[in-house]
């Protein structure tokens, strides 16, 4: 007897082709402390090249600049060498522990916020208003033919999402050099090829970005919704639909026939047209929810508006959504910030501020390294001494010239001397001038009698000659060895 056929294979999508999201405008708390942010991190991003200080004649004068060229990091008076790149990977352990407390405490605050994608396609949004109208008339237009009007329109928006996108891009390599001469440079035809191949693919990225993927960047792009589950708990605030008020929903009249059989919710779906990803938040947490709060405000507006308490969507915990549930008083939202893990994340957060502060406060400004040449391992001079030869480095990290002194401890009767000098001129201690914010090299030979141990520790130290303005304070170097034949 033949086997019945197989039914047929239904093939799985994994992937929904994007349809149009049109958020629409409205006004609220958080709505104005969105605009808030907005307007501090832009200001902050495009003004800050822009910003002078002065450091003498021996630096730069922008506060924040990241000199490749000369590989230094410069944030206002702080000054980053390339062997203190340490302090950098402490900033950004410290932003992954802010990252991590801020979810903890308040769920995707910072996509919602703060993030560079919600930023900028916030503002591109709102450039869409400004040309096209609310989110009815950008319904409308899209699914309109295509016309002169509707061309008008699509070109002027896209016109001004790109000049938004090239001077994103241009404040970037402003970052990177004078931002007066990288300026007139690169309108003259002068600049690097790098600065303009840079600017052109940040103007595409955030054009495209901002512009025409928005929520599929936050939804499939970032790896961040998806890393911060670890960081939530049942007490981390985050946007809540409290169903147990809100279902069943039914419109006014019917809740005003039969107010027993029917919640708060009217199910004018505002909360979904405001929403920028396009989510329903009554469904529950959903990985497209950004936290950004925009459908509060437009619930709030809408209890307002029909005579009903705020707080149907609203900032939520799961353990206090229980207890409200249950008919009992939500914790305080500073007694919910304020726990064992917030304050943990902000214990080790603030630690590890306090030791780079301390660090960079405590770090000498003269710096030295030592080498010992070993072809020769040594000489033997014609009065009995022994002669090595040793590379020095030294670094001057203080923005004028130094005047200093580099002395020898530990080995008795020594004798130092460049190896462009003669012998004679020089006793156990050397004066040199170090030019400001570089690196000395030179090439040194020390002598000492040739009676000792074959081998023997000393140091090398370096000694201001000037005042001590800055911070500058004597560096030394570890043990060094000198050699000597066996006897």
């Amino acid at each position: 007897m033949a086997n019945p056929a197989s039914p047929p294979v239904q093939e799985t999508q994994l992937y929904a082709a994007r349809t149009g999201v049109y958020p629409k405008a409205v006004d609220g708390f958080f709505r104005r402390f969105k605009w808030a942010v907005m307007a501090v991190t832009l200001a902050i991003y495009y003004i800050t090249p822009w910003i002078r200080w002065d450091r003498g004649p021996y630096a730069p004068n922008q506060a924040v600049l990241v000199d490749l060229a000369n590989r230094r990091f410069y944030m206002f008076q702080i000054e980053i060498w390339p062997h203190e790149f340490y302090y950098v990977a402490g900033l950004l352990i410290m932003a992954g522990i802010g990252l991590f407390l801020v979810t903890s405490a308040v769920g995707r605050a910072w996509c919602g916020y703060a993030c560079p994608q919600t930023v900028w396609t916030d503002l591109f949004q709102h450039v869409e208003r400004f040309v096209e109208g609310d989110r009815n008339a950008q319904i409308k237009l899209a699914n309109a033919p295509w016309g002169i009007k509707k061309a008008a329109k699509r070109l002027s928006k896209w016109v001004i999402w790109l000049f938004i996108a090239f001077w994103t891009g241009g404040a970037w390599i402003m970052y990177f050099a004078d931002a007066p001469t990288l300026t007139r440079d690169f309108w003259a035809g002068d600049a690097a090829f790098v600065a303009y191949g840079t600017v052109g693919v940040l103007t595409a990225i955030t054009f495209i970005f901002g512009g025409f993927l928005r929520e599929q960047v936050c939804i499939y792009m970032c790896p961040w919704p998806r890393i911060q589950t670890a960081m939530l708990d049942e007490k981390s605030l985050i946007v809540t639909y409290k169903d147990w008020r809100g279902e069943q929903r039914g419109s006014v009249k019917k809740a005003e026939k039969n107010p027993d059989a029917f919640g708060d919710c009217i199910d004018c779906n505002q909360c979904v047209a405001v929403c920028p990803t396009g989510i329903d938040i009554r469904e529950g947490p959903q990985i497209g929810c950004i936290t950004c709060a925009l459908c509060i405000d437009a619930c709030d507006n809408v209890m307002a508006q029909i005579g009903r308490p705020r707080g149907l969507i609203d900032y939520c915990t799961f353990d206090d959504a229980e207890v409200e549930k249950s008919g009992g008083q939500a914790k305080p939202i500073l007694k919910t910030l304020l726990r064992p893990r917030t304050l943990i994340y902000f214990a080790i957060w603030g630690s590890i501020g306090l030791a780079m502060l301390f660090t960079l406060g405590q770090r000498t400004r003269l710096d030295l390294a030592v080498q010992h040449d070993r072809n020769p391992l040594y000489v033997q001079l014609s009065d009995g001494y022994v002669r090595n030869n040793y590379t020095v480095k030294l670094r001057n990290m203080e923005t004028r010239p130094r005047q200093v002194e580099l002395y020898i401890s530990g080995l008795s009767q020594a004798q130092i001397w460049p190896s462009e000098g003669k012998r004679g001129d020089y006793a156990d201690r050397l004066n040199l001038t170090l030019p400001a914010n570089g690196v000395t090299k030179l090439r040194l030979f020390i002598a000492a009698p040739g009676d000792g141990a074959k081998q023997e520790n000393f140091n090398i130290g370096t000694r201001p000659l000037d005042d001590d303005r800055g911070g500058a304070r004597r560096g030394d170097s570890d043990d060094v060895i000198f050699e000597r034949p066996v006897n």
